[in-house]
């Protein structure tokens, strides 16, 4: 709670500021009013509360969580008023007596006794001792009374406070001020609106000759009409009036303050004239004081002071008691008297100073002797008189009718509250009357029968059987044509005109309106509900009685039949707000669901959820689950929560859930503890769920890591002897829930029945053991309430033990039933047995219905709530948005009966998929920095400047971007808001990342010792370079010196160069033997004749060119021949014969089994041929026949496990089939070798360059021309395969950033596929995706690439073109610079500047040497520079201008490092429909593989047993239903979708989890593609498998839009 709001008190006081209190009673002077006012701005100082005399403390000033309660500290006066109502809420009856000590800087908190400071002699000693008048300390003040305190917070709270502050003193058995002075004006206030929410249980006793009988009663005090006693003082006296009054009510507990009750002082300044009132309330028991209620009521002070209140109180009073100091005329008192002896009224008289027993002076007269008296003999025969007055003819009193009571102010007339009641009497108008359990079935239609009737039909939707489909489909209908009903039956007025008040009325009003709605309702139902729970009570009782007797006889049967309709006649007759609240979240549900507003009609529901979130931060508890209907109403609750968080924020909240067994005072502890709202009556047990914000104080705030508690509040547990089964499901239901929505869970015990407790424990414990097993992990307290010594620290010992015990042991029974291996329950949940668990007193203090609450339940209380705030200051708590999806994943995992495999935490995979995206980031970063030092190191080695690469120069190369990757990482996984969700895959991804790096490292080293090894085959021919390169320069001089001046035409030029061309070639190559093309087709017809194959077999496979589809076929059975003997060959015979049909006898699993072989083989093989040094050493063909070999073998193995064996043309497919696989990495490998050891192929290639240099020479160019052009031509080469190597690197960089389809997870990219599936609408690629999805993503990326370089984006791949080039340029002119500056400087020749030159290019450019030996007469170099320069402008432009295409045709294409970086993951399918797991790690074990986004079966090819026809069903809905399935084809044993990971891998490694909602993109592929499906299997989809017709309705736009949902 917070601390009451205060001001330092400025000198001269302060002004009350009783503007309209001023008007003066006749009776009070001016100088006495002045006086009153000064006397009441010291105590309102002296307390503190002098602010909120004028603004009033309200309700919600307490209602906020605060410092622990000082138990037994004394408190200082500045802090009396906060700790009296904090102790009050606490229902602490001791907060009247808080010990005080002054806080005043010069009065101590302890002080010694005063000692007298007179001079020590034995006179004056005496003298001092007869001193009547000695004060030793005459500045002392006296403490403030305990009554003023409680009457200055009175008054200063507003209506609402003041409400809750009565109701507290009420449960406490304390008086009530029932006429209330104004402290200055003295005006008398009736606070009637305080009474209102107290209701009062009693017991009649009526007794009839010899018969008694006994009626319970129940009603709000202010509608009961009992007999009133009214205690009067006329002048002075001695003896305690308010004293007498407690003995004659419970003589145990001072209902009435009197002046010997702790804390009492002399000095009293509000309570005089104050009338309190108190009820006595009869237990039915022979001992009770009186046989009916009687209200007693005590006017404060000397009545002759007050006569209107005596005149009031006279008039209403049943009884008057008069007590006087003596009985003369000559006393002040005797007019009273005398007028109070002639009325008609009773009237009872004690005197003081008489000592004569009981007198009857006359009839309803009586005069009573009290000197020298014993009070109990007073009391007692005080009873008896008082009984036998009331036992007679008597008025009675009603505490509403003091309303029409002139002279007074009653608060319910001012205006605001009258506006609120009016509002609420509208409702009320429309009830009165009407049979109570009949007003939910009239008024609130939407929460009745019909939202039973969906719950039902909801949850029958995970239990279906036989044609599920079109059940689901069936029962799909249903809910919406309820949701219609609900929808058409949402106008009932009771509903129009709450909902009106609500949306209209000002805030003030609204609470009140709220309030006296409460009120009213609670008004009507009080006396049904009283006589259905008495009846309830007798008949239960009978049925435990027959219990224990083991009697299971018809009447047995007749009475529990009999309890069954009094629950039923008790849940309808039960009505309050929560129903209407309830009632407005069904009209909500029912709207939203029907997607539209129905027109002019009652239209304002899409502001209920707003209006129930004001009413919930205010501190309302709002059901969040319906107890009536056991569901929880999932789009209201979110709805709900989404509202509170647009007001709040999205707040971090501790969730603190309740169990227990049913009335074992859960919401009274709650109550106590946070001054909170739930409901308490015994006949209104909490149904269902509540939950009630609650905030932290600012005091506290910074001490926990939320802001609020959220407290959710249960009906309890049932009563478990009349449990049944469905009972015992509902109670695992809530109990799971429950312990799942919260971060702490408190379980209440009530009493000390070892049997009622392991019935409680059983279901708590296998609760908390779900949670473990789905990685949730709340706290547990429990509370021990109604132990009868909760002091014996020996019995509470032997107690924990023997819980300890009993969790251990029901921990065994749960671990069985949940199938978990545990031994204790330590195993399932942090628990110290020490530490949490809490006795708690009685919670009375006596006998109900007069008893206290117990001190000791207070301090209980206090503790509990110190030990649940010191756990949760642990707890970072949970936010509001994340609290609203574990509802939903809680409750969707419970209704499908197997939670464990069921629950699916949305939460959790939102962030799970929030860090896939983060690590496809963080890889990209090490992958695209790792291509950066690729492209680096590989014009170093092709420039003969590195012979080996280790992996520790590349690690170091990689360390700065690791580094600061590794930070970004422990940032991401510290700061981020889901960190506490994170921490449990931290050390996974770490763990990832670092074997991605060491992984790229091993890459990034086999791809640049492949180069070397390149590099280091081709040294031959490079050797032999520098020959021909100074040979052809040589004769191209030469030869231009021939004909410089002889030829002038360019054409006859070219001729004569050709003619020598070819002569100087073979001239030079005279010793090498040329290296033939490969032919790769006759290698393979060689080969498959080699095997035995017969050469016309070959040839029709390479005509018919099936091979090319091998993988993809959709049935193998006319590839197969059934061995004669095996099932499948007799049945095959069989069938042939009766129907001379061909058909196919192969299972789906068979099917599958021989697409998978051929895919093993062809990776296999592909991995065998990429092993050979083709590159290097050059191909040959046993190379093939190694490969079909291999293949062979492999066949052979295949058809050795199986009954059937594959033709010969399955074998030559499959051979060609793995042969074309393999064709474009041979092809493109020999091209390699041949290009770096070929010398006529290189002597071809250069042949251009020399007969531009030859055509120079023929010009008359001097060397540096020549010199220059040849520069620019290989400067050109070499920046040409810079540019197109940074451009792709570039261009994939862009793309991951930028093309939806690439920045994201595993999840979206699989999104994209099939969204370009349905727009394409090719079923050929569909086939690829089903049979094959990583080849069709692969195919997806290459389209996507394509589409963005050369037509989507082309401008900005041209920009990223150009932008490389201009790079290479500024590099080329800045190595130009630098060498020639350097030659010039140095008077280097042209060796030296071609060294510098080269050395300057950074190694960007891989630069062919240039023999200088040719141009040493080259000394003009600034002439070269020139020369280079402007040939340079050439050279930029035509790479300007270079086409796109040549990016494709780099060493790391784009498309190829996506798909390095974009496939690299999880590529496992599931068992049942082939959906691929869209895990974006490859191996992410410990997580199962899954997919939110399963098909039907049949897409895969699954049919039913011995028939053809498909599978429709989706795999998620599969496990939610009472089906078997056959593991594999060969299986005997069938087992329950719903435990499906019990038929072992691979069905074990996947997490399906149920799920209602089905992706319409899968049921419009099947519609749309069911020909095709149904030709590729050949199969149909009918039978079990026929398509509902609701799926043929959805279109393809529907079916994309329909993927965006997966990827929520």
């Amino acid at each position: 709670m917070n601390s009451v709001p205060h001001k330092t008190e400025k000198k001269g006081g302060f002004d009350l500021n009783i503007a309209g209190q001023q008007t003066k009673s006749l009776n009070v002077s001016e100088e006495n009013m002045k006086t009153r006012q000064q006397e009441t701005e010291r105590l309102l100082s002296r307390i503190h509360l002098q602010d909120s005399y004028i603004q009033k403390l309200s309700p919600a000033d307490f209602l906020k969580i605060g410092q622990p309660v000082k138990q037994s500290n004394e408190t200082c006066e500045k802090d009396l008023a906060k700790t009296f109502l904090q102790r009050l809420m606490m229902l602490d009856y001791r907060t009247r007596y808080i010990p005080v000590h002054q806080g005043s800087s010069d009065v101590k908190c302890s002080q010694p006794v005063p000692e007298s400071d007179s001079v020590h002699t034995d006179d004056s000693d005496l003298d001092a001792l007869y001193s009547v008048n000695l004060d030793l300390d005459q500045s002392k003040q006296a403490h403030v009374h305990p009554m003023d305190v409680q009457m200055a917070v009175f008054h200063c709270s507003d209506s609402f406070l003041k409400q809750d502050m009565i109701t507290k003193l009420s449960q406490c058995q304390y008086a009530l001020p029932l006429l209330v002075p104004d402290p200055v004006s003295m005006d008398i206030e009736c606070p009637l609106w305080t009474f209102r929410k107290i209701t009062k249980t009693w017991k009649k006793t009526d007794k009839k000759e010899n018969s008694v009988s006994v009626s319970m009663k129940s009603m709000p005090v202010c509608k009961a009409e009992t007999s009133l006693v009214s205690f009067f003082r006329l002048g002075s006296l001695s003896l305690s009036k308010s004293q007498l009054m407690n003995t004659l009510i419970n003589d145990r507990h001072s209902t009435f303050f009197h002046r010997n009750c702790p804390g009492s002082t002399k000095s009293r300044h509000l309570m005089d004239g104050v009338a309190e009132i108190t009820w006595y309330c009869p237990a039915g028991r022979p001992n009770d004081s009186f046989t009916d209620c009687v209200a007693f009521c005590n006017l404060h002070g000397d009545s002759l002071l007050f006569e209107k209140q005596r005149e009031i109180l006279t008039e209403k009073s049943s009884v008057i008691v008069l007590l006087l100091p003596t009985l003369e005329k000559s006393q002040e008192s005797s007019a009273v008297t005398k007028t109070l002896y002639r009325s008609t009224k009773p009237l009872i008289i004690l005197i003081a100073d008489s000592d004569c027993g009981a007198v009857q002076m006359k009839s309803g007269k009586y005069k009573l002797g009290l000197k020298d008296r014993n009070q109990s003999d007073v009391s007692e025969e005080l009873k008896g008189i008082i009984g036998k007055i009331l036992s007679g003819p008597h008025t009675t009193f009603q505490l509403e009718s003091l309303a029409e009571v002139s002279g007074i102010r009653v608060d319910e007339n001012d205006s605001v509250c009258q506006k609120g009641k009016s509002a609420a009497m509208e409702i009320v108008k429309m009830i009165e009357g009407m049979d109570i359990s009949k007003i939910k079935e009239e008024f609130l239609p939407c929460e009745g029968q019909l939202w039973h009737n969906w719950c039902r039909t909801n949850k029958e939707l995970y239990h279906l059987k036989g044609n599920i489909e079109k059940e689901k489909e069936q029962k799909g209908k249903q809910l919406m044509e309820i949701r219609q009903k609900q929808c058409d039956a949402s106008c009932s007025e009771l509903m129009k005109s709450f909902t009106k008040s609500l949306l209209n009325l000002p805030s003030k009003d609204k609470e009140y309106f709220l309030k006296w709605t409460q009120i009213l309702i609670d008004g009507l139902s009080t006396d049904d509900l009283s006589s259905i729970l008495q009846n309830y009570d007798e008949t239960w009782s009978e049925v435990l009685d027959l219990k224990k007797k083991h009697n299971k006889s018809a009447e047995f049967k007749e009475k529990q039949a009999e309890l069954e309709q009094l629950s039923k006649k008790l849940q309808s007759a039960t009505f309050g707000l929560e129903h209407i609240f309830r009632e407005m979240g069904q009209i909500y549900e029912a709207h939203k669901s029907q997607k539209k507003q129905t027109g002019r009609r009652h239209t304002d529901w899409v502001k209920y959820p707003e209006l129930a979130a004001d009413l919930m931060i205010s501190g309302y508890p709002m059901e969040l689950m319906d107890g009536d209907a056991g569901h929880v109403p999932l789009t209201w609750i979110s709805s709900l929560l989404q509202e509170v968080i647009k007001k709040l924020g999205d707040q971090r909240v501790f969730v603190l859930s309740v169990l227990g067994v049913q009335s074992s005072g859960k919401s009274t502890m709650l109550n106590a503890m946070f001054g909170l709202q739930f409901a308490v009556s015994a006949g209104r047990c909490t149904k269902g769920a509540y939950m009630q914000l609650v905030k932290l104080s600012d005091g506290i705030k910074k001490n926990y890591k939320f802001n609020y508690v959220l407290v959710v509040d249960t009906e309890g547990l049932r009563a478990l002897e009349l449990a049944g089964n469905t009972t015992l499901h509902h109670d695992n239901e809530l109990a799971t829930f429950v312990v799942g929505v919260g971060n702490m869970t408190l379980i209440n015990i009530f009493g000390e029945n070892p049997a009622d407790m392991q019935d409680v424990l059983q279901i708590v414990v296998q609760a908390i053991m779900r949670m473990k097993k789905v990685k949730l992990s709340p706290s547990c307290v429990f509370v021990h309430q109604n132990v009868t010594d909760v002091a014996a620290v020996e019995k509470n010992m032997d107690g924990k033990r023997r819980l300890q015990e009993k969790l251990d042991k029901m921990t065994q029974l749960a671990a069985e039933e949940e199938e978990c291996d545990v031994e204790c329950f330590n195993d399932v949940i942090a628990f110290d047995v020490q530490k949490d668990v809490k006795y708690f007193a009685q919670l009375w203090e006596g006998s109900p219905p007069m008893a206290p609450p117990n001190p000791g339940y207070s301090e209980s209380v206090q503790e509990l709530k110190n030990i649940i705030l010191s756990k949760a200051s642990k707890s970072t708590g949970i936010l509001l948005s994340h609290f609203s999806s574990k509802i939903q994943d809680l409750w969707n995992a419970l209704m499908k009966e197997h939670f464990v495999f069921s629950f699916k935490n949305t939460q959790e995979i939102a962030a799970y998929r929030r860090l896939e995206v983060q690590y496809g980031n963080w890889t990209w970063t090490l992958r695209s920095e790792m291509l950066k030092i690729e492209n680096h190191l590989h014009p170093k080695i092709e420039k003969g400047q590195l012979d080996k690469i280790e992996n520790s120069y590349l690690s170091k190369e990689m360390n700065k971007t690791y580094e600061e990757l590794k930070k970004q990482m422990v940032s991401y996984f510290e700061d981020d808001r889901d960190k506490e969700m994170l921490v449990q895959w931290r050390s996974q991804f770490e763990n990832k990342i670092k074997e991605f790096h060491e992984e790229h490292i091993r890459e990034v080293k086999r791809k640049l010792d492949e180069v070397i090894q390149q590099k280091n085959a081709r040294k031959k021919l490079d050797n032999k370079k520098t020959e021909f390169e100074n040979k052809l320069l040589q004769k191209s001089k030469e030869l231009a010196h021939q004909l410089k001046d002889v030829v002038e035409n360019e054409e006859e030029l070219k001729a004569q160069f050709d003619s020598v061309w070819s002569y100087w070639v073979a001239k030079l190559t005279k010793d090498t033997i040329p290296i033939k093309d490969i032919n790769l087709e006759e290698d393979q017809f060689n080969v498959l004749q080699v095997l035995g194959i017969e050469w016309n077999l070959i040839m029709k496979s390479r005509e018919e060119e099936k091979y090319k589809k091998l993988s993809d076929v959709g049935n193998y059975f006319g590839y197969i021949t059934p061995m004669k003997k095996s099932v499948i060959g007799k049945a095959l015979d069989y069938v042939k014969e009766k129907t001379h049909l061909k058909v196919s006898l192969l299972n789906h699993d068979e099917q599958e089994a021989i697409r998978s072989f051929i895919n093993k083989v062809e990776q296999e093989s592909l991995k065998v041929i990429q092993t050979k040094p083709v590159a290097t050493q050059g191909y040959t063909s046993t190379y093939l026949q190694e490969v079909a070999k291999h293949v062979q073998k492999k066949v052979t193995e295949f058809e050795s496990e199986r009954k059937y064996i594959f033709q010969k043309e399955f074998t030559v497919n499959l051979l060609l089939y793995v042969f074309a696989r393999a064709t474009s990495w041979l092809l493109q490998s020999h091209k390699t070798y041949k290009e770096n050891n070929d010398a006529l192929t290189y002597l071809n290639s250069k042949k251009n360059e020399y007969y531009n240099i030859f055509k120079s020479y023929c010009k008359g160019s001097s060397s540096a021309v020549v010199f220059g052009e040849m520069m620019c031509e290989r400067l050109k080469v070499s920046a040409v395969e810079a540019v197109i190597d940074q451009t792709a690197v570039d261009l994939a960089g862009e793309m991951r950033c930028s093309l939806p389809a690439f920045n994201g997870n595993r999840l979206n990219l699989e999104k994209h596929v099939l969204t370009s599936l349905a727009e394409t609408e090719d079923f050929s690629k569909y086939k690829t995706y089903i049979q094959n999805p990583r080849k069709q993503v692969e195919a997806f990326i290459k389209e996507e690439t394509k589409k963005y370089i050369f037509t989507n984006q082309k401008e900005k791949a041209l920009k990223i073109l150009k932008k490389n080039v201009d790079d290479i340029n500024k590099l080329i002119k800045q190595a130009l610079f630098e060498a020639t500056d350097k030659v010039k400087k140095q008077e280097g020749n042209i060796d030296m500047w071609v060294k510098v030159f080269s050395s300057s290019l950074n190694n960007k450019l891989t630069l062919d040497t240039i023999f200088c030996q040719n141009f040493r007469d080259i000394n003009n170099f600034d002439f070269l520079k020139e020369k280079l320069e402007k040939g340079l402008e050439t050279v930029t432009m035509e790479m300007s201008l270079l086409p796109l295409d040549k990016v494709m045709e780099c060493r790391q294409t784009p498309d190829q490092v996506l798909i390095d970086q974009l496939c690299n993951c999880c590529w496992e399918r599931c068992p049942f429909c082939a959906a691929v797991c869209t895990n974006t790690l490859k191996d992410h074990s410990p997580d199962k593989h899954n997919v939110p986004f399963h098909r039907p079966s049949g897409v895969k090819g699954w049919h039913t047993k011995g028939t053809v026809d498909l599978v429709i069903d989706f795999c998620t809905t599969l496990v939610g239903s009472d089906r078997r399935f056959y593991p594999r084809h060969d299986s005997e044993e069938t087992f329950p979708y719903k435990q499906y990971p019990t038929a072992g891998d691979p069905y074990a490694s996947w997490r399906i989890t149920a799920d209602e909602s089905k992706l319409t993109y899968w049921k419009w592929f099947v519609c749309h593609f069911q020909k095709e499906l149904e030709d590729y299997y050949n199969m149909k989809f009918q039978g079990e498998g026929e398509i509902p017709n609701e799926w043929k309705r959805y279109n393809k736009e529907e079916a994309i839009e329909s993927l965006d949902e997966m990827c929520k």
